[in-house]
Order: C-alpha cells, then sequence, then structure tokens
C-alpha cells in the first residue's frame, strides 16, 4: 500500500506536531483500534443516532490508522512488532464494522442481518490476511496529478460513514456480504494460480 495517499497527507502536518510530544506509533495503533470498535459498538445500537455518531468515530479510526505509520516513519520508530500489532488492529476494527453493522440490522430483520455482517466480516478478514499476511496478491493505488495523489483500495471505506449518514446502511452490508466474500475467493484461486506458474500476482484488485 501507499505511503502517501489522501488520507495520509490529511494527518501528516498533525502527526508533525505529535511527533514532538512523545506519542508513541503503538499508543495511535491503540487508538485506532478503541475507536475502530466504538465505532462498531455504535453501529451494534441499530439506531439511527447512534450509527451516525459511529460513522463519525469511523473517521477518526481510518485518519488514526493512516497517523500510526506516518508517525513511525517520520520518528524512525518502524519495528516488525509495531507493524504486526498495525495489521492485526486494522483487521479487527474491519471485521468488528460488519459486525457490528449487522447486528444493529438484526434489531429489525433478525438472524438474517446479522448473517449478513458476518458474510461481509468474514470476507474482509480473509481477504486482509490474503493480501497482508500470506501476500497471494500485491494491489496497487490509483494515481493521480503525476503520482502526487495516491488512492488505495481500502481508502473506499471513507464510504461507509457517508452511507450510514445517507441512511444507506443496510444496502451496503447486502453489497459487502456478496463482494468481499468473492473477491476473497477470487484472489486465493488468481494467487495460487499464479503460484504454481512461478508468477507474482500484482496489480489492480
Amino acid at each position: 500500500m501507499s505511503h502517501n495517499t489522501l488520507i495520509h497527507q490529511i494527518v501528516r502536518p498533525a502527526v508533525r506536531m505529535a511527533a514532538t510530544t512523545g506519542i508513541t506509533p503503538n499508543q495511535l495503533t491503540t487508538a485506532r483500534l478503541a475507536t475502530g470498535l466504538a465505532a462498531a459498538a455504535c453501529f451494534a445500537a441499530g439506531a439511527y443516532g447512534w450509527m451516525a455518531l459511529g460513522g463519525l468515530i469511523f473517521l477518526i479510526s481510518m485518519l488514526l490508522d493512516r497517523a500510526d505509520g506516518e508517525l513511525a516513519r517520520q520518528t524512525r520508530q518502524s519495528s516488525l512488532a509495531g507493524h504486526r500489532y498495525d495489521l492485526a488492529s486494522d483487521c479487527i476494527a474491519s471485521i468488528a464494522t460488519f459486525l457490528g453493522l449487522g447486528v444493529g440490522w438484526a434489531h429489525d430483520v433478525g438472524f438474517l442481518g446479522l448473517g449478513l455482517g458476518l458474510l461481509a466480516g468474514l470476507g474482509i478478514g480473509v481477504l486482509f490476511v490474503e493480501l497482508n499476511v500470506l501476500k497471494v496478491a500485491s494491489v496497487s493505488g490509483l494515481e493521480f496529478f503525476g503520482g502526487r495523489l495516491t488512492v488505495d483500495p481500502d481508502d473506499a471505506l471513507v464510504f461507509v460513514p457517508v452511507l450510514i449518514w445517507c441512511g444507506l446502511a443496510w444496502p451496503m452490508v447486502i453489497a459487502a456480504s456478496i463482494i468481499t466474500p468473492l473477491a476473497a475467493i477470487a484472489v486465493g484461486v488468481l494467487g495460487r494460480r499464479q503460484a504454481s506458474s512461478g508468477v507474482t500476482l500484482d496489480g489492480d484488485l
């Protein structure tokens, strides 16, 4: 993934100031995980007001997700343990988001909402492991303005709160419950085929 996405550029000035305070990247990662789980808890409440609040917390969590790595690079505090903690936190927060949405929808439609949220969460979790742990595929971001701005695929999560605020949370859960498992299967199949032929899968997915 790129280190110069739009969200990186947004958080960079604040990270420069944070770098002088003694805050560590792992502390930001912990805050990212805590806010991600808090957003999921708000989504699970099901009421629009709580879900709207969850959307705001979710955005803060996304900013923290970029800020921890940015701080590690600026202060040269990068480490393998910190990188693994960051990956685990991202995965847990992403899965919890759709589980929370599923629980929230279950207040109206019962186990159907919970099942679809679970499917979406598991699909995202498997994709995350495939791309970031097993590295069966490499996903490139889209570059704009001559490479001065990059948008990574996971930047699309910014639409989660937008859709919630627009009252489209449940269509989003339905779409995610279909798209993410299919994408995980496709990445796994393509990765295995490329591995068997000795070629690394690289490109936009």
